[in-house]
């Protein structure tokens, strides 16, 4: 199995910064693409930003500019750099991968249990 452990929220002031990281853990072969996403209340769960193993990044229009994707192989861990929040940013923002894991080497998508985000003065 594999576990998503998501860390770095709280309430944050409009205009400020915050990092959210994301480790998985357990027996893994191989992490192949990881990524952000996000649900705020009432609404769906929306991409934020992907990033592949190899690759381009690929960002949600509402973040261009402001959200960065990146991540550390070698931890099997992901980040999400935030930068001018607004408060529409709000939300429970939750970490996916599609991993192999040992010993089915299945490919196999994993969620996190997500993260609250809050924009407010």
């Amino acid at each position: 199995q594999v576990q998503l452990v998501e860390s770095g929220g709280g309430l944050v002031q409009p205009g400020g910064p915050r990092r959210l990281s994301c480790a998985a853990s357990g027996r893994i072969f191989r992490i192949n693409g990881m990524g952000w996403y996000r649900q705020a209340p009432g609404k769906q769960r929306e991409l934020v930003a992907t990033i592949p193993s190899g690759g381009s990044t690929n960002d949600a229009d509402s973040v261009k500019g402001r959200f960065t994707i990146s991540r550390a192989n070698a931890k099997n861990t992901v980040y999400l750099q935030m930068n001018s929040l607004k408060p529409a940013d709000t939300a429970v923002y939750y970490c996916n991968t599609d991993a192999l894991p040992l010993p089915s080497l299945r490919l196999t998508n994993y969620w996190g249990q997500g993260t609250q985000v809050t924009v407010s003065s």
